[in-house]
């Protein structure tokens, strides 16, 4: 029978979430509807706001039901998410973050786009949008399962109910509600979750938490430890190139900032996965067939993967444990709100904008990102309700984002001069069908490719073929970029060959000088001094007089949006030696590597 008080508490939360996302969207600017106001609230996140809202990034309701989980399963050796996480957002804030803000970046496919053009950058946005999309089905149903254990609640009515306040929320202010509501949830994750161990540790039925008493500390088997790695790498650098991690970072009111969020945020990580390690460590320490559980015994995989909940059920008494399904509820929409509007914000921009609208004025952005947040999360909750193996699906696509998305990343961020489209596609194909020929257990794929030391009792890769698999992606796109520039330049190959016009096959009206510096602002020196442009800039109709660009003349139709963008943003600064371009945004993405 459903429990009443239960249901209460849960609509209480429910509203509170509501209300809190309401009251942030009325902190976007009145009648400010461009990207950067909506996207990345206006650039404008408060440093306190910026590490809740970070942290929250990854402190998800897979975040504290995995880790319970994991300690339950395997031991805390085998817990790497927390320390994985936090240290992705540590390398994040060294080597991305910085830049990126630097640049004014809008979303994470912005560089790329720049370097590859804007259809490989639609390809790319495959792997983000489905790794996004699949966490917060993935999410979504892990609360369905625990409202239905401890308060009876049917799963499917659960989700519903959650995914509508987490889609209205967001859609009514933008990164404003998903920041402001992440403050209260990681307030509620931390509190609910506290609130309820005490009650539980000193439960008649649990025994010592001693190592001595329970194992709940694990181990590593010598034939595993590259497995073991393999994981950890995963986590640490493929949990760099994700969208909600990039939006926090590009709000940000500084690059200092941006970094300074990722360190705080990495300490916040590990933080807050205490209360799920305790909760796992007591979980492991308790005969469950001597408490009011009658599931089966030992505990299948299906009842382990809700450890979690079954703690704040069984252990504890139930007006606590409505604090602790609080902090679950909380935990998985500030998860679920982050990624819809994540994959949202990269579809309008980088997807319907640069490559099948370009002169798409900003309203039309942002209403086309409106409805992309409704698609995504009616699709994030039909997959919850029908798939049966999300995380299945989710960490396929987790792998993907990590072979794919991080070395070309990197390349863009730190050695674009290095890298081109040619190299971009080779490596994508080459990544994605070595990770797929690994196969995946949690999706029931079998490995096309038995790696060195393939576990043919366990059907599994004791390779660390996920890290192999990037590697040869990263060698794959500096080479076939090297190879195709070398043969291109040397004459070997005819510029009409360079279908991807990006080495040789370039209009003689676009030239790219320079390197980027502080990529919010172009300047040109004047007054008898050689002019130099900061950014990729695309010079127009060049007065040869006074070096400035005649705002009169038209501008190429395959200059591309970003670059109009950020030379318009350097109208408003102006100045004598300033450049004026009055350029329209009619313009489709030419690449040039010089």
């Amino acid at each position: 029978m459903i429990n009443i008080a239960g249901v209460v508490s849960i609509v209480l939360f429910y509203v509170l979430i509501l209300a809190v996302g309401i009251w942030a969207g009325r902190k976007k600017e009145a009648g400010n509807d461009s990207e950067e106001e909506v996207m990345l609230a206006g650039r404008n996140i408060g440093l306190f706001v910026g590490i809740f809202t970070m942290t929250a990034t990854w402190v998800g309701g897979g975040y504290i039901n995995g880790t319970a989980e994991a300690i339950y399963r395997y031991g805390l050796v085998w817990c790497q998410a927390p320390f994985g996480y936090a240290l992705s957002l540590v390398f994040g804030g060294i080597f991305f973050a910085n830049k990126m803000r630097q640049q004014g970046y809008i979303t994470m496919l912005d560089p790329l786009q720049d370097s590859f053009g804007e259809r490989m950058g639609g390809l790319l946005f495959l792997p983000a949008l489905c790794g996004e999309v699949f966490w917060a089905a993935g999410i979504l149903a892990a609360l369905g399962a625990t409202l239905s254990v401890i308060i009876d609640m049917d799963h499917r009515t659960s989700v519903i109910l959650s995914s509508c306040i987490a889609v209205f929320y967001t859609l009514f202010g933008g990164l404003y509600s998903v920041a402001y509501t992440d403050v209260i949830q990681l307030f509620c994750i931390f509190i609910g979750l506290w609130l309820c161990i005490p009650f539980a540790w000193l439960n008649e039925q649990v025994g010592s938490l001693s190592p001595e008493n329970v194992d709940w500390v694990g181990s590593v088997a010598k034939e595993e430890i590259a497995s073991y790695i393999d994981y950890g790498l995963l986590l640490v650098f493929g949990g760099i190139p994700w969208q909600v991690y990039f939006q926090r970072v590009l709000s940000s009111k500084s690059a200092g900032r941006a970094q300074v969020l990722s360190y705080v945020a990495a300490f916040g990580c590990v933080l807050m996965a205490i209360p799920p390690v305790i909760i796992g460590a007591i979980a492991k320490a308790t005969p469950w067939n001597e408490t009011a559980y009658h599931g089966p015994w030992p505990l299948t995989e299906d009842e382990t993967s809700m450890i979690l909940p079954m703690v704040l059920q069984y252990l504890t008494p139930d007006y606590v444990s409505f604090f602790g399904l609080g902090a679950v509820s909380a935990a998985v929409m500030s998860s679920a709100d982050s990624s819809v509007l994540s994959a949202s914000s990269m579809f309008a921009r980088n997807v319907y904008k640069l490559i099948f609208r370009q002169r798409a004025s900003e309203m039309e952005i942002i209403w086309v990102m409106r409805v992309s947040i409704l698609v995504v999360g009616v699709l994030s909750t039909i997959m919850a309700l029908t798939i049966p193996s999300i995380y299945g699906l989710w960490s396929m696509c987790s792998d993907l984002v990590y072979v794919i998305l991080f070395p070309q990343l990197l390349m863009v961020v730190h050695f674009k001069h290095h890298c081109n489209t040619y190299g971009s596609l080779t490596a994508y194909l080459v990544a994605f069908f070595v990770r797929i020929s690994g196969g995946e257990q949690l999706m029931g794929l079998p490995a096309a490719i038995h790696f060195p030391g393939w576990d043919e009792e366990n059907q599994r890769q004791l390779f660390p073929f996920r890290t192999f698999s990037m590697l040869l992606s990263l060698i794959t796109l500096v080479f076939v970029s090297w190879f195709t520039r070398w043969i291109f330049e040397s004459g070997h190959l005819a510029p009409g060959y360079d279908v991807f016009r990006c080495v040789v096959n370039i209009p003689e009206d676009v030239e790219r000088v320079g390197e980027p510096a502080e990529g919010e602002q172009l300047a040109v020196m004047a007054a008898g001094q050689l002019g130099r442009v900061y950014g990729a800039a695309t010079l127009v109709g060049k007065d040869e007089m006074n070096g400035r660009v005649n705002p009169a003349l038209e501008p190429d139709d395959d200059v591309s949006p970003a670059e109009v963008e950020r030379l318009r943003a350097a109208v408003g600064s102006g100045g004598g030696g300033g450049v004026g371009v009055g350029a329209p945004d009619t313009t489709k993405q030419r690449q040039t590597t010089l």
